[in-house]
C-alpha cells in the first residue's frame, strides 16, 4: 500500500491545529497577549526608535546570538516568532509568499491582529504543503534553508510542523498560567 505523504504531513498538523490549538486560542485578550510572567521577558512592544526590528508602531525584543540562557518570552513574542521565523519566512521562500523577516515585519499590536495573521499564514502554509507531491517532497529545500539546503523538503515540513506544535503548546501553557495566577 502506497503512503500519501502529503496527506500524512498536512493531517498531522491539521489535527493539532484544528482540535488542540486554534479553538483554545479563541478569546485571547490583549492582557494575556502582553502578560509578562517574570521580569525581563522578551515581548512585542511599542517602538521607541527606528533602529529596532520591524516596521510600524511595534517592535520585537531580539538579539543575535540570543542570550544564554534565553529570556522567557510572552505570548506576543511567541506568536510573532511563529508569524515571522516559522511560517512567514518559509512561505516566502518556498510557496510564493511575500518575503518576511524579523527586521521588516509589521508586528501585531493586539491579540486579535496576531490571531488574524496567524490564521492567514497557517492557511498559506497548509496550502503550500498540500501542493507538494512525492517528487517535490523529495527535492532539496534549497539555499533559503542555509546549512540545510540539501535536506529534502519533507524534512523542512516536519521541522515546521514540530515548531508549530511546540510553540503553540507554549502559548497555551502561558494562557493556563495567566488564568491561574494569584
Amino acid at each position: 500500500m502506497a503512503v500519501n505523504w502529503t496527506k500524512e504531513l498536512t493531517d498531522q498538523l491539521g489535527f493539532h491545529w484544528q482540535v488542540l490549538v486554534r479553538p483554545k486560542l479563541e478569546g485571547l485578550t490583549d492582557d494575556e497577549y502582553f502578560w509578562e510572567p517574570v521580569a525581563g521577558c522578551w515581548t512585542v512592544r511599542p517602538r521607541r526608535s527606528d533602529d529596532e526590528p520591524g516596521t510600524g508602531p511595534f517592535t520585537i525584543d531580539w538579539a543575535y546570538p540570543e542570550p544564554s540562557p534565553p529570556p522567557v518570552t510572552t505570548i506576543a513574542w511567541r506568536l510573532a516568532h511563529l508569524l515571522v521565523g516559522v511560517l512567514g519566512a518559509r512561505i516566502g521562500s518556498h510557496f510564493g509568499g511575500a518575503p518576511i523577516g524579523y527586521g521588516t515585519y509589521a508586528y501585531p499590536g493586539t491579540a486579535a491582529e496576531a490571531l488574524t495573521q496567524l490564521d492567514d499564514l497557517y492557511a498559506q502554509w497548509i496550502a503550500g504543503v498540500q501542493s507538494l507531491d512525492e517528487e517535490a517532497l523529495a527535492r532539496p529545500c534549497g539555499p533559503a534553508e542555509g546549512p540545510y539546503a540539501e535536506y529534502p523538503m519533507a524534512t523542512l515540513v516536519l521541522h515546521i510542523n514540530r515548531e508549530l506544535i511546540h510553540h503553540c503548546a507554549e502559548v497555551l501553557l502561558l494562557r493556563d498560567l495567566y488564568r491561574s495566577r494569584s
